[in-house]
């Protein structure tokens, strides 16, 4: 199972429970923060390693390891570790751990139209602003040679959803960051705020 699907497929079950329990709200009420443990939990049960705000590669370099920017997730094949040439190196590191430059890695933003308090107004700030960024920091970092963004975004409808992702990728690219086309998977949630459609899409990203 490849990653859009893992995360896709345990998002709608997470949805599908919500419904059982008659919820109040759905997975779309949770911000970006709250969301990130259930996508790390799918990435985990589909067998990757999982290993969330990891320093880049360039920022490495600072001594103190609260500096620099940091990677959402950093995902290793089989559930290996992933090796931290940062921090020494001890008798009891796994001799199986993954380079950074074999790692996959992975920022992960969402978005949603409708939140509890009505239709979101910086919907379209949000989506283009800070997730350009993230394609900044992996584009250019020298010792990333695998990476993505994920987006899961919540809209009105699929129509909405197809055409916001085709919009965003044209002003990317129109712009010069390096994404390939996405691999993306959908599924229809319960109205209950105004969205009625989850969309994860996966958009590989390219060196600069």
């Amino acid at each position: 199972m490849n990653i859009v699907e893992a995360v896709a497929d345990a998002l709608s079950r997470q949805a599908a429970a919500d419904d059982a329990e008659q919820a109040v709200y759905s997975i779309d009420a949770l911000d970006e923060l709250r969301l990130h443990p259930p996508i790390q939990r799918a990435l985990r049960d589909a067998g990757f390693g999982v290993h969330p705000e990891q320093r880049y590669p360039a920022d490495r370099t600072k001594r103190k390891k609260s500096h620099g920017k940091r990677c959402d997730l950093v995902l290793t094949p089989g559930g290996r570790a992933l090796m931290e040439p940062d921090v020494e190196t001890t008798l009891f590191e796994p001799p199986d751990a993954v380079v950074l430059e074999a790692a996959f890695w992975l920022e992960v933003k969402t978005v949603s139209q409708f939140t509890t308090d009505g239709p979101f107004a910086r919907y379209s700030a949000e989506l283009l602003s800070p997730v350009s960024q993230d394609i900044k920091k992996m584009a250019s970092d020298r010792m990333i040679f695998h990476a993505g963004l994920m987006l899961v975004l919540f809209t009105a409808d699929e129509p909405t959803a197809r055409h916001d992702f085709a919009a965003w990728e044209a002003r990317v690219l129109k712009r010069g960051y390096p994404v390939a086309p996405p691999i993306t998977r959908g599924f229809d949630l319960t109205d209950r705020m105004g969205n009625t459609r989850c969309t994860v899409a996966l958009f590989p990203v390219r060196r600069l």
